[in-house]
């Protein structure tokens, strides 16, 4: 079965002793092998497109390419891995620009190894891992600049059915497989949901709709 699947992880950290101990935190985890590593931004990126990471651990503060650069970059490449940043940063002008470029979710640094394994098998299985404090931010940040929960009386009784299979994590497939309708359909009902929302990416539509209770 697809659950049983293997979860492979590239650990993207300018300092070794971090990367290390990310492995060793790994390494007992049967259901988790760490494919790579890289230095930085630019080699993070060059990595994933060679190995194609189901996640990528990546840091925000780099030399040279830092994360945030590396998530645009990824996303441009239209790369499928789902990217956890691993911060020692709680600051939200930190934080939320990373989310913003297509970030899954985000952990501290000294989280406990449990903690990271679980994280990492949630933002694979499609879910957005964040605390409570960043995705307030996020949210009212998004609602100040477009008119809050008000977007959401544009959307069709069927757009937000989508939209809660979406907070809940579901692909496109998997949406289109449980409203039984073709996949293609579904595509157009997500994009027309983030023009609506006036949202960037999935990752900001289900904050959005979980934040209105909706899906989640």
């Amino acid at each position: 079965m697809a659950e049983n699947r293997v979860i492979k992880v590239l650990l993207v950290d300018d300092h070794q002793v971090v990367r290390r101990g990310l492995r060793t935190f790994l390494e007992v985890q049967d259901d988790i092998e760490v494919v790579g590593e890289a230095a930085d931004g630019a080699e993070g990126v060059e990595r994933a497109e060679e190995l194609r990471p189901d996640v990528v651990l990546m840091d925000v503060k780099m030399p040279g390419m830092d994360g945030v650069e590396a998530l645009r970059r990824l996303r441009e490449l239209a790369s499928p891995a789902r990217v956890l940043i691993v911060t020692s940063f709680t600051e939200q002008r930190t934080v939320i620009p990373a989310l913003r470029a297509g970030a899954a979710g985000y952990v501290y640094k000294d989280v406990d190894p449990d903690a990271l394994a679980g994280a990492i098998r949630s933002v694979h299985a499609g879910h957005v891992l964040l605390q409570a404090e960043v995705a307030d931010a996020l949210l009212s940040q998004e609602e100040s600049g477009a008119g809050g929960q008000g977007r959401g009386n544009a959307l069709t009784d069927r757009e937000r059915e989508v939209l809660a299979l979406i907070a809940d994590g579901r692909s496109n497939r998997e949406i289109a497989r449980a409203l039984v309708l073709s996949e293609k359909t579904v595509k157009t009902h997500v994009s027309n949901i983030l023009m609506k929302l006036d949202l960037a990416d999935r990752t900001q539509a289900a904050l959005w709709a979980v934040r209105q209770g909706i899906g989640g």
